[in-house]
């Protein structure tokens, strides 16, 4: 069965198109002529020609059967030739041969219906599996891309894309060898690696400080310098503790004056300078003389070295890529430069007292912590050079190990959709197989029925069963022959035996060849075809027929309609158009009502400012006679244009109020109580009159909808007035007071 009809961009069809979907058994279509009615059956008849490439026509199960189509076409095409195909039927069948038939095409039928119950659930299971294939890929974008996307993100180029990161995903979680790097080794690396390509780092010098520490750690520091002892003046000295004193105040005596520094009294005599001399010998000499060298040496030094790491930590400052723990470096350095500093005042203090013993900061522990830091800086300098001079392939690495740390964090998740989703494939896999089976012994079951009705079909029944229809509603002067020159063909004939085709009239030729297409739809103008499953879609076929040949086409419609439905013979579809009120009306009451039937789908198809539109209205016949037809209309105004309304509304007054109740226009006028009232009634009277009778202007302005609607109220106050209100309401469907 066809599902669905998608019309665009053809004849009345615009670009958005009409879209008729969830067609069943038996379809009625209702439409003005020029509503798109045979551009309808030409896409059933012709799909695949290039004035249908916008539109689309859905069969059930992706099942295509065969399409029989009557339209003006066929019509043509079959009697326009002089001669028409003969159709082939059971007709020299024995009752055993087309019992037999019979029952193999229910058994083919048993089939498809398998096959179609095994299609829906495996379109079911697809289903299924896209949409948890889909929810996955939701799931990983959202829980995995988006959580690593700003650190990692240059690991995730060419997979930006929600369906290309899930796919890499899967594949990238089945090449798992070994355990991922942790995440913070994966950041820092990738702040090196990812970005920007990074450039080689020069080494920091490593600091030099041994001699340091030896002068630091020197004896001469805690040692008590001072003079010899067995001189005469060494016990007073010592006694009142004035060894630097004396030793400072002795380089103020000049050589040749014997006046005291201090006391300015004349007591230098040379005993007194012997003796200090020798009080303050050699080895005092040599001591002093040590202190102030390493003092200086010292301060030197110890100068050099802030002095290059300040530089150092300067330089490292201005790298946007320092590998230096430059937080601990400069608080090392501030400590070591403070320590300096304090060993510089204790030093010059031991050169003013040498007496005194001094024991200088221990400056180790800083400059140990500022090697290190040095050494630790320059390791990762040493990897992040050895990246560099190896880049290509330590990014490669480096995203791979990425991929692996993503599918590792998330294996469950990953593996758990993996599961689902192959079990799923095996259900479809399996159910694939079962339809590939059903397929096998439906085809098989078709090919039997094929061979059997090649041994027992035949032309002339059909020709029969036209002959007896064409007699039986009183067709008597023209007959179908079989052609005498051709095989399985037809002619028409009179009855005097000449070839009628030149002299038929519009109406006989429409129902001559409509009874041809109906004896098509039972069988084929090939033989091996009689038994094929088919839909049909017919166009007004009871176009130029007189009115009394409209029963006779839509009694023999009924019972095809009856078969369908009861799902007897190979016609499973019924698509029938018409612009017939009448017909329609016949031809949709089946036994003698019009009850919703769940096998009945109805259809409107309407043509506004030359742009098709449709209108479904499911189970419920939108037409039970032409006066229902035309309160349709009144109830779907807005859908419309305004041009008909006019006549809408004249047709019913003029229906119900004048031939029903043989009312005229001042009767119906009489009945509003106010002259205004009464003027406004003949307003509207005069109104829809003017719109149905008289002739347009070459100009026309459509009404517009605030004056349709003034005038709708008038003519719903005289129902009102009548005291017909309550039809009024019954017939717009307006819900019961």
């Amino acid at each position: 069965m066809i599902e669905s009809l998608h019309l665009r961009n053809i004849a009345t069809y615009d670009h958005n198109g009409v879209l008729i979907k969830d067609l069943r058994k038996v379809n009625f279509i209702y439409g003005v002529n020029g509503s798109g009615k045979t551009t309808l059956t030409k896409l059933v008849s012709t799909p695949n020609e290039q004035p249908f490439k916008d539109c689309l026509l859905k069969w059930k199960n992706n099942l295509p059967l065969r399409a029989l189509v009557y339209n003006k076409e066929f019509r043509d095409k079959n009697f326009g030739q002089g001669k028409m195909d003969g159709v082939f039927t059971l007709g020299q069948a024995t009752k055993e041969q087309a019992a037999l038939i019979e029952q193999k095409i229910t058994d083919r039928k048993a089939f498809k219906e398998d096959f179609s119950k095994k299609t829906e659930t495996l379109d079911k299971q697809k289903f299924l599996k896209l949409e948890r294939e889909a929810a996955f890929k939701e799931a990983v974008w959202a829980d995995i891309y988006k959580k690593h996307e700003l650190e990692f993100k240059e690991a995730f180029a060419g997979y930006m894309v929600k369906e290309n990161f899930k796919n890499n995903l899967l594949v990238e979680a089945g090449n798992i060898s070994a355990s991922p790097p942790a995440h913070e080794t994966l950041k820092e690396k990738a702040k090196t690696i990812f970005g920007k390509a990074p450039v080689n780092i020069t080494a920091i010098s490593p600091i030099i400080y041994e001699r340091l520490l030896e002068i630091e750690t020197d004896a001469i520091w805690q040692k008590k310098i001072i003079g010899k002892a067995d001189v005469d003046i060494a016990k007073l000295i010592q006694r009142l503790n004035i060894n630097d004193w004396v030793n400072e105040g002795r380089k103020h005596i000049q050589t040749d004056s014997i006046v005291c520094p201090f006391c300015q009294e004349s007591t230098i005599t040379e005993d007194f300078r012997n003796q200090l001399n020798r009080y303050f010998d050699e080895s005092f000499l040599a001591d002093t003389k040590l202190v102030k060298t390493l003092m200086e040496e010292y301060i030197r030094q110890s100068a050099n070295l802030v002095n290059l790491l300040e530089q150092v930590e300067s330089a490292e400052k201005a790298k946007t890529s320092s590998k230096l723990d430059q937080e601990k470096f400069s608080a090392y350095l501030k400590t070591f430069s403070t320590q300096v500093i304090a060993n510089q005042e204790l030093l010059n203090n031991k050169i003013k007292e040498p007496s005194r013993g001094i024991s200088l900061v221990s400056i180790k522990e800083q400059l140990d912590h500022l090697a290190e830091l040095i050494s630790a800086a320059n390791k990762d300098i040493i990897r992040h050079n050895s990246i560099v001079s190896n880049f290509a392939k330590e990014k490669q690495d480096l995203v791979k190990q990425v991929w692996r740390y993503i599918t590792d964090a998330h294996k469950i998740t990953i593996q758990n959709h993996k599961t689902d989703q192959d079990n799923l494939q095996k259900a479809i896999a399996g159910i694939e197989s079962a339809i590939h089976e059903t397929t096998k012994k439906h085809n098989a079951l078709s090919a039997e029925i094929k061979e059997l009705s090649k041994t027992v079909t035949s032309v002339q029944p059909s020709i029969d069963k036209i002959n007896t229809t064409l007699s039986s509603y009183g067709f008597h002067n023209f007959s179908i022959v079989a052609s005498k020159t051709e095989a399985n063909k037809y002619q028409i004939q009179r009855a005097d035996g000449t070839i009628a085709e030149s002299t038929m009239s519009e109406g006989e030729i429409t129902f001559i060849t409509f009874l041809y297409f109906l004896q098509l739809t039972k069988g084929s103008t090939v033989e091996t075809s009689v038994a094929e499953e088919r839909i049909l879609v017919i166009d007004d076929p009871i176009s130029s027929l007189d009115s009394n040949v409209l029963f006779v086409v839509s009694s023999l419609l009924k019972e095809i309609i009856k078969s369908i439905k009861a799902d007897k013979g190979s016609i499973r579809q019924l698509i029938l158009l018409t612009h017939n009120v009448y017909f329609h009306k016949e031809v949709s009451f089946i036994d003698g009502h019009h009850s919703p039937c769940k096998d009945t789908a109805y259809w409107m198809l309407r043509k506004t400012q030359r742009v098709t539109t449709i209108q479904p209205f499911e189970m419920k016949n939108p037409i039970q006679n032409s006066y229902e037809l035309l309160w349709a209309e009144l109830k779907n105004r807005a859908e419309h244009s305004g041009i008909t309304i006019q006549n809408t509304m004249r047709r019913i007054i003029e229906n119900y109020f004048r031939l029903l109740g043989k009312y005229g226009d001042d009767q119906i006028i009489k009945k509003f109580s106010s002259h205004e009232e009464q003027e406004i009634c003949r307003s509207l009277i005069c109104w829809i009159n003017d719109g149905s009778h008289s002739m347009p202007d070459d100009l026309f302005i459509e009404h517009q909808a605030d004056i349709i609607e003034k005038y709708f109220t008038v003519f719903e106050k005289i129902f009102d007035h009548m005291d017909h209100k309550a039809h009024f309401n019954m017939m717009m469907g307006n819900p019961a007071a």
